[in-house]
């Protein structure tokens, strides 16, 4: 079920009150970029994997969706626009309060400090085949431990503009237990913004957090889904042949 707390009731007053002000026939879209068919989930552990090979938890990465529910790349943007928020869906760890406790204090002290995560808007850069991107602009970060267990909406301060061919990632320069794993490898992957050691967690930082940063996501993921997207509104279309008013101050 999603959680609907007073930020997505803020998100969605501000939507509204946006397309309020814009005539339907050049009112902006609200789009949400990588959603899909598969419903954004908590993650948790598929029955029968121990707890030493849950791989639900992004270590110090950016993470981008680059095949979900066989769609590529589901985050790229198609319109220009805006983003004003994201959602993600995070794991409880464990329905043991004191497993829970345990896991969170091992995360916190191997990853860097407790759990957090922001939004990164990436620009392709040289071939296709090389898997580099480019950061253009990033969210603040949010710190995610109060809503463990729960899939959460995050309205942005100040909306992040992106244009047509850009994508929205995932970043925690800490850790995020976001992945849902053990899915059809041909219908969900995801890349992570580094380039050795793909088999084991991130332990050193290796998120994009610097902007005009160019990293190679080296770092290919098949069969899981990372679970987040993030809300676009488009821009507005102007009027055709609209009306200037006159200028008066010409010949003056």
């Amino acid at each position: 079920m999603l959680y609907m707390n007073s930020s997505r009731l803020a998100v969605a007053a501000a939507v509204g009150l946006l397309a309020a002000l814009v005539p339907a026939s050049a009112s902006a879209t609200v789009i949400e970029l990588g959603s899909t068919t598969s419903k954004l989930v908590a993650p948790t552990c598929p029955v029968g994997v121990t707890p030493a090979n849950c791989n639900i938890v992004l270590t110090q990465a950016t993470a981008l969706e680059t095949i979900r529910d066989s769609a590529t790349y589901p985050t790229t943007v198609k319109k220009a626009g805006v983003i004003v928020a994201f959602t993600v869906g995070l794991s409880q760890l464990d329905t043991n309060r004191t497993k829970a406790k345990a896991d969170i204090h091992y995360l916190d002290s191997n990853h860097g400090g407790t759990t957090q995560a922001s939004i990164t808007v990436l620009r392709p850069k040289g071939p296709k085949s090389q898997f580099q991107w480019t950061v253009v602009a990033q969210s603040p970060i949010f710190h995610l431990q109060p809503y463990l267990g729960q899939i959460v909406q995050f309205p942005l301060p100040v909306p992040l503009a992106v244009k047509p061919g850009d994508s929205v990632a995932l970043t925690t320069p800490t850790w995020a237990p976001v992945l849902t794993f053990q899915l059809p490898p041909k219908k969900f992957a995801y890349r992570q913004s580094r380039t050795g050691n793909c088999a084991n967690p991130a332990s050193t930082e290796q998120a994009q957090l610097t902007i005009g940063a160019t990293t190679a996501y080296g770092c290919d993921y098949p069969g899981t889904r990372v679970e987040y997207s993030a809300t676009e509104v488009t821009n507005p279309v102007q009027t055709k042949n609209y009306v200037h008013a006159p200028d008066f101050g010409a010949g003056r």
